[in-house]
């Protein structure tokens, strides 16, 4: 988590921990399914910026792509950011989320950007816009999450 002490252990660079992420060999199935690439990793931000992939599967009879998959491309980008904002120590559980839909997404490669607003004692706020390969934003969300060591995953 945030560390404020002096005896803080040193954080890996930004280059470092992208590379880290691009050469991960093993990802969760959802953050496969969505395409999902972490692109630029800003640590002093506490931002990440990934791509994704909106797939033909994902659209309504539209042809956009539903608001539950752009939420999740959105809850990932988010919840990666916390990640990074932990040092690699925690993955962040979503307590609740708000998404504002700006304008239609169609399949294609879409760019998230992720930040954490503040982390508190038990909760870290968290926000997020996703646009199109033209650069337009498309959906933004916000989003509470409780921090969690990584060491606490039952398998």
């Amino acid at each position: 988590m945030p560390e404020t002490q002096d005896d803080a252990p040193e954080r890996v660079s930004d280059d470092a921990l992208l590379a880290r992420f691009k050469n991960a060999r093993s990802r969760p199935p959802g953050t496969e399914t969505l395409g999902f690439r972490v692109v630029r990793v800003d640590q002093a931000k506490m931002e990440i910026e990934a791509e994704v992939q909106g797939q033909d599967a994902f659209t309504n009879p539209a042809g956009h792509i539903q608001g539950g998959f752009l939420c999740a491309m959105l809850d990932e980008t988010m919840s990666v950011a916390g990640v990074v904002a932990s040092g690699m120590q925690a993955f962040l559980p979503t307590l609740e989320m708000k998404t504002s839909f700006l304008r239609p997404a169609k399949p294609g490669k879409l760019v998230c950007v992720g930040r954490v607003v503040k982390w508190g004692k038990a909760i870290a706020f968290l926000e997020g816009a996703l646009y199109d390969g033209e650069g337009r934003l498309l959906a933004t969300a916000t989003s509470t999450a409780m921090p969690q060591p990584f060491k606490s995953i039952k398998r």
